[in-house]
This record gives C-alpha cells, structure tokens and sequence, in this order.
C-alpha cells in the first residue's frame, strides 16, 4: 500500500523567536507528481496528521541580525550572509524529520513587507522579501523545497498575505460551523470560515500582537512576556490606546496585511514617556483592543460561532483574558482546548501550501488577497536527478 504524502513545513515568524518544523501526513490526497484532482473537503477538522513538531529557538546573535534587518538596520552585505546563515539555521531544524519527508516547504524570514506604496515612507511599489536561503536547504537534505511563496501574489495585484488561508480552510472548515482560526503572532490574523464555503472566507492582519510585547519585553532585558506578568503589572495608558487605535489602518476594509515595518514602539507616538512596565500594559492592552474592535467591525456581523487561538500570544494570559473579555460571549478558545497544536499550526499550513505548488495546484484565494486571480505560490528548488 503507498504511504500517504508527506510534507516537512518550516516557519519562522514575525516573532523572530525561532524556527517551527512541522511533519505533517496527508491521508487520502493524492501522491506527490502522481496528478489528480486536489482532495474534497470531508470529515471532522482537523484534515491533516501532524505526526512531529519541534522548535528550534534562535540564536541571539542570529535574532539580533533578523531583527536589525527588518528595522532597516542592515547593510546589503549583510543581508546577503543572512540569506545563508539562516538557511544553514533552517537546514539544521530540517535535519531530524527531513528523512521521512517527500518535500519540504519553508516560509523563509521576513524581513520587509510593502502591501501597498507609501511615498511619505519611501515606498513606490508593493514588495517582499523572505530570506533563508532554500538551496541549502536542498543541499543539506537533498530534498525538494517549495519556499518564496509571496512574491506570485503581488505579482498578480494581491499583497501578498494572508497566505495561510488557503491552509486554513482545507485543514479547519466544517459544515455548519461559522469558525475563526486566529494566530497571534508577532502580528494579529485571522480567518474566518463560515462552514465550507470558499467565497465566503475573509482573512487579513488585524494589526499587531506579540511584535510591540516583545519589544516591551526586551526593555526588561527578556525574549518575550512570559506567562503575560508584565502586561498585567504596569498600568494602561488608555489614552495612548485610544491614540494608537485612530491609526488609519484598523478601519480599512479587507483584505489588508501589515507587518513589523509598521507595528515598532518607534512608531507610536509618546510610548516612550511612559516607564518600562507602563509600556507593557498599554501595548498589550492597545494589540487586544484591535483584535476585538476587527471581530467587531468585520466578521461578528456574518455571524460567530467561535474563535480558536493559535501562536504564542495563546500562552499569554493577560493578552487571552481581554480577548475574552472584549469578545464574550462568542467563546475563544486556544488550539490546545481543541485539541490542536497551535504551536504547530503555521508550519503545517506552509507544507499544505507547499504540497499544493509541486502538485502544481493554485494555492491562494485572491479574494483574500487582493489579488486578480489564483496564483501557484511557491519556487521548487529541486536536488540534482529528482524527477516526479
């Protein structure tokens, strides 16, 4: 009996905490080269077999170089050591679960991301860029990978994100169930999924999530807010908050993508006459309040059944209490509640879309992104002899 397909998916995100590598197994979908039509949408969620997950956190000296990258911090030069000292880092999380993959598919680091122009910032046409070079990946593994999955979308007017909800409603749709997954990573997402219903699927960045915790965070001199204690120490600066929340984005309508580039402390006006602890409470308190006011705005009106909360802002209970708070009494749930992984949760969704683009399958839906049409997301670099 052939075994089903299975895909290695490599994330990293705009956390820059480390690298998820995800080993997922796709039961009754077709083999890898062997055509066919893409699977139909049947049985409980979730549609996909995680069968490895393992984390791999940066290095500091590596963390620090992502970081300086993406606040335009970095020479060119440097940006291209980066583009291979991160493929080596994507290598090495590849190495232990690569012998039992067909294919890999890695996101790559980003490290800027242009959804539309700005000329007040310079910005004269929409881009992206994701780094972690894929050929050494293919030399270390010597196995196919999928990567540079954005740039296709822009390419065909969209902004090249959301991506991942495309995965989304392959893995987590129901019939009959009106349901959200939320990441909250270094930036806010969502996808909402009203049952099966492919047009009716709405996905964008709702803003920041972790991304201003985080640099919070580092003014205590740590990673990120460890179990949400210094959110819930300070005390909010609501009229900061409420400050913050007229900034032009969070009432466009979708789709929309934002990223680090717009979501620094840098970049919200009087955080820093604030103390340290100050600071915490009212980024954290400013990224739930925009999470609530998307639902609010956007999605609640099509109808809510519930919300499930992916990414490391589902360890933070500070952030997870006034989600809940705001949202009651539509139930918001983490991924582990439902039995998921959300630690697991991207990467497998990149390997969905990986398996999708060496099928060569569309992989996107434009509605989502803006885009004129679906596109095939995604570069195969190939080791030297491989064929379908």
């Amino acid at each position: 009996m052939t075994r089903a397909p299975r895909v290695l998916g490599l994330m990293t995100g705009t956390s820059m905490d480390g690298i998820d590598a995800v080993l997922i197994e796709l039961p009754g979908w077709p083999a890898l080269g062997a055509g066919g039509r893409p699977p139909e949408l049947t049985g409980p969620a979730p549609r996909v077999k995680v069968l490895e997950h393992r984390s791999a956190p940066f290095a500091d000296d590596l963390r620090a170089a992502l970081l300086a990258a993406s606040r335009d911090e970095a020479k060119t030069s440097e940006i291209t050591q980066l583009n291979f000292w991160l493929g080596e880092a994507l290598a090495d999380a590849a190495a232990e679960l690569s012998a039992d993959a067909d294919l890999i598919a890695s996101h790559g680091q980003t490290i800027h991301h242009i959804p539309a122009p700005d000329e007040t910032r310079g910005w004269h046409t929409r881009s992206t860029l994701q780094i972690g070079e894929a050929s050494v990946i293919v030399e270390r593994t010597g196995k196919p990978v999928v990567s540079d999955f954005r740039p296709p979308d822009m390419v065909a007017g969209g902004q090249g994100a959301p991506l991942v909800p495309f995965a989304d409603r392959l893995m987590y749709a129901e019939a009959g169930v009106r349901r959200a997954i939320h990441n909250l990573g270094g930036i806010s997402n969502l996808t909402y999924l009203p049952g099966l219903d492919e047009a009716g699927v709405i996905a964008f960045d709702t803003g920041p999530a972790n991304a201003l915790i985080d640099e919070a965070a580092e003014l205590f001199g740590e990673r990120y807010d460890e179990g949400g204690r210094l959110g819930a120490g300070g005390t909010v600066a609501e009229s900061l908050v409420q400050t913050w929340r007229r900034d032009r984005y969070f009432a466009a309508p979708p789709p929309k993508s934002t990223g680090r580039e717009r979501w620094n402390l840098q970049r919200l006006p009087g955080v820093f006459e604030l103390d340290a602890g100050d600071i915490a409470a009212t980024v954290t308190a400013f990224s739930a309040q925009t999470v609530v006011d998307a639902y609010q705005r956007f999605i609640v009106p099509h109808g809510l059944d519930e919300i499930v909360v992916a990414g490391g802002g589902a360890y933070n209970p500070t952030f997870m209490a006034q989600l809940r708070s705001g949202l009651a009494p539509i139930p918001v749930l983490t991924f582990e509640e439902r039995g998921w992984n959300s630690s697991a949760r991207e990467a497998a969704a990149f390997a969905v879309l990986g398996y999708y683009a060496y099928q060569g399958w569309p992989n996107t839906l434009p509605h989502t992104t803006g885009a004129r049409h679906a596109v095939i997301a995604g570069k195969l670099s190939r080791p030297v002899g491989t064929h379908d």
